[in-house]
């Protein structure tokens, strides 16, 4: 569509899943100029405030890398626009032979943008890999049931699990571990800097890198040789335009200068755009949660500090689980497009439940400052609790605000001080894993749609947050979840987690996303996206 044929704007905007959030029917190529838009589909200019750490799959867990990924790399499974199950997508066929073995069949004639060969020997390499590196900012936490992965024949793989019937195991080879990199290009050791990727063109999926700048602007070619599940691009090309700023986003998706704009507007700037009579609002349910994690090793009376003390510790923990006012950030900050949440698994998914509302608090989901004091009191911890609080700029910048009133909440109650510090996420993500952060924010946007996803990347020995958080008793119950077929059984398990972890408090749950989408009734795809499964792809979306 062009300016002169199309007026209408359109945006998508989604708090709670992992990328799309803004489509115009308007726009140019780079991001900025007159636009390229035609019936036949054009260029599509996709607006995102998110970062890429890094374009190598062993080196990334976050969703502005993984935006990028998705667009570049095969996958043996991937998610079908408008579904939430796992599909074959390079691959012709996959499904469990024995209930520890799950067989993957490629395709044939598959190939990289380089020319290399893509076979079942590249798929070995690349889940080794992820594994072998175990880089801490990488997603080798979602492979811990994988034990072997070989190569049968050039176009069969064969994935050995350790614990039978891995109810999620087809989802995870559609998420952060599941890219499919050329072994001819990726070093079997480190992480490849992302320079150097782009030098070696090991893309074979939808699209194909045509120039790249680091967290500035990535074009994208649509990949004639990829035979997966979403089929041909329907645009002519891409660009992926990073802002620093996200008013500058808002603006440039009002002024029609990109097509697609995505994390992170403010609750504020979708407000606005709900008046804007160019526009529709389209809201449903999100996976995303916005949560503290506590740094067993180094918060307030943690193991490494001077005066450690576990009992302490819990009582820290668990005073500022009584204290914190969910409903005050969701509707000061958020104007409630986000929701209290009380629960390690969102609301919607199977096995949902809210221990942290019956445990902490006053019982109904408000604080409680008696508590608070008699938990610490009866811990023995006598004087005002020094707490450095750390939160970054990834999650838009109306984090500042709402780790803001986290502090006022606390600093309230006359228990703790708060040194309140942010970091750039860049930085955030090498340092929190350092153990420099006692306590600070993350936030998690779902990998697969199942509740296991909110259990095992955090819970388990080796879990990506490397917060020091180990519990047998948990992890075991997180495991036999992960293989019961019974659902009812399952359910049951999963609520039995969560409980146990609601009394350890590893993480403090405080906000669950809402999903919002702005759009204009012409663009097509647009409810299919709303309801895809946490995966967005640039060539799917249709003009």
């Amino acid at each position: 569509m062009t300016k002169s044929t199309k007026a209408l704007r359109s945006v998508i905007a989604l708090a709670g899943v992992s990328a799309f959030a803004l489509t115009a029917c308007t726009g140019p190529t780079g991001g900025g100029g007159t636009s390229t838009q035609s019936a036949g589909g054009g260029t599509i200019t996709y607006g995102t405030t998110d970062k890429v750490v890094t374009l190598d799959p062993a080196g990334s867990y976050d969703g502005g890398s993984f935006m990028v990924m998705n667009q570049i790399y095969p996958f043996l499974l991937n998610y079908k626009p408008g579904t939430a199950d796992a599909s074959p997508d390079i691959a012709e066929s996959a499904s469990f032979t024995s209930p520890t073995e799950y067989t993957v069949k490629l395709k044939s004639g598959l190939k990289f943008a380089n020319g290399n060969t893509l076979d079942s020997s590249d798929v070995v390499f690349s889940f080794n890999r992820v594994v072998a590196i175990n880089d801490p900012n990488g997603p080798a936490s979602l492979l811990s049931n994988m034990s072997t992965v070989e190569a049968k024949d050039p176009t069969t793989v064969v994935f050995t699990l350790k614990a039978a019937n891995d109810q999620v195991f087809p989802g995870v080879l559609a998420s952060n571990p599941g890219p499919i990199v050329d072994e001819q290009v990726f070093p079997a050791d480190k992480v490849m800097d992302d320079d150097a990727i782009i030098k070696g063109k090991p893309f074979a999926g939808q699209y194909t890198i045509e120039s790249y700048k680091k967290n500035e602007l990535v074009s994208f070619k649509p990949n004639a040789d990829y035979k997966g599940l979403l089929g041909a691009a329907s645009n002519e090309g891409a660009n992926l335009k990073h802002y620093a700023d996200p008013n500058n986003l808002k603006l440039d998706v009002q002024q029609g200068n990109i097509d697609v704009a995505g994390r992170i507007l403010t609750a504020t700037d979708v407000a606005d755009l709900e008046k804007d009579s160019k526009v529709k609002v389209h809201k449903g349910p999100g996976g995303e949660l916005r949560y503290m994690v506590f740094n067993f090793d180094t918060m307030p009376f943690g193991a490494k500090t001077p005066e450690a003390d576990a009992k302490k510790s819990l009582a820290v923990r668990q005073a500022i689980a009584h204290l914190v006012d969910r409903d005050i950030i969701a509707s000061q900050v958020f104007k409630n497009t986000y929701t209290p949440v009380y629960s390690y698994v969102p609301q919607g998914f199977e096995g949902a439940a809210e221990p942290l509302k019956s445990l902490y608090g006053d019982g109904t989901g408000k604080p409680s400052l008696d508590k608070a004091k008699k938990v610490l009191a009866d811990a023995g911890v006598t004087s005002v609790v020094d707490l450095k609080l750390q939160y970054t700029d990834r999650y838009g910048t109306s984090a500042a605000d709402e780790y803001a009133l986290v502090k006022q909440q606390l600093e309230k109650s006359g228990l703790f001080t708060v040194d309140l510090k942010s970091t750039e996420w860049t930085t955030y993500t090498k340092e929190r894993r350092a153990d420099a952060y006692p306590v600070y924010q993350l936030g998690w946007f779902p990998d697969y749609s199942d509740a296991d996803n909110y259990l095992t990347p955090f819970f388990i020995p080796g879990n990506f947050l490397g917060n020091h958080y180990e519990n047998a008793a948990v992890a075991a119950v997180v495991n036999k979840q992960l293989v019961t077929t019974d659902k009812a059984e399952r359910s049951k398990l999963l609520g039995e987690a969560q409980e146990a972890i609601a009394k350890d408090l590893s993480t403090l749950p405080l906000l669950q996303g809402a999903q919002v989408m702005v759009a204009g009734t012409d663009v097509k795809g647009v409810e299919k996206t709303l309801d895809a499964s946490f995966k967005t792809r640039l060539g799917v979306m249709s003009k």
